[in-house]
């Protein structure tokens, strides 16, 4: 996260009843959930090798993590693999500005992973969504299509932390725009922006209950 957690829970009088984490890579934000006192994560992420270190992390957390793939239908479907940290920056989508941007980041191959929906998860798995108000998710690019297959699910979020792209960092990836405005259909508005990777950053979205 660029946007430290203490910080936006502080700020906006976050009140976090469980985060639901898609893209959770080797677990590095866990800690930092446990230390501000949340009690439920569920965390999602497709890579064998960062999943294995995650799920361990979670375990000892008290949190569940899936060797899952979200996105807005259910199938195999090949991951974009890109070597570094783990694979930090794979993604469904090819890159595109990325490699400009980061040419000492290459993708060398893709690994075949298991997609779903976050609904129909929650829904099969009879999740209770009263324990999970808040959503962090960093798929490089591919957020959008990961709310199209979480329409139920946001219905019932307060805040979603996010990944936001301003160019072409990923091929077709969506904009920020494109988040703004499939969000506030469920009362989501951008509340915080940060634009630490100049081309991409991290966005607060806070539910508008009035």
């Amino acid at each position: 996260m660029i946007i430290p957690l203490e910080k936006i829970i502080s700020d906006y009088g976050m009140k976090i009843q469980g985060v639901i984490h898609i893209g959770g890579h080797r677990g590095q934000e866990i800690e930092k959930y446990k230390e501000t006192g949340i009690q439920n994560g569920i965390f999602f992420e497709p890579q064998k090798l960062p999943f294995m270190e995650c799920y361990v992390k979670s375990k000892q957390a008290g949190y569940e993590t899936y060797n899952l793939a979200l996105g807005n239908k259910s199938c195999r479907i090949d991951m974009n693999t890109a070597v570094p940290q783990l694979g930090m920056s794979s993604s469904i989508l090819s890159p595109a500005k990325h490699l400009e941007q980061y040419p000492d980041i290459p993708f060398e191959g893709t690994e075949e992973v298991q997609m779903t929906t976050l609904d129909s998860f929650l829904n099969e798995g009879n999740i209770n969504l009263d324990d999970y108000n808040f959503i962090n998710i960093d798929v490089q690019g591919y957020e959008l299509e990961v709310f199209k297959g979480a329409k139920k699910t946001l219905e019932r979020i307060d805040y979603v932390y996010s990944e936001v792209n301003r160019d072409e960092v990923y091929e077709n990836c969506a904009m920020v725009e494109d988040l703004d405005l499939f969000l506030s259909d469920y009362n989501l508005v951008r509340v915080l922006t940060d634009w630490g990777g100049e081309t991409w950053g991290d966005a607060l979205y806070v539910k508008n209950k009035k």
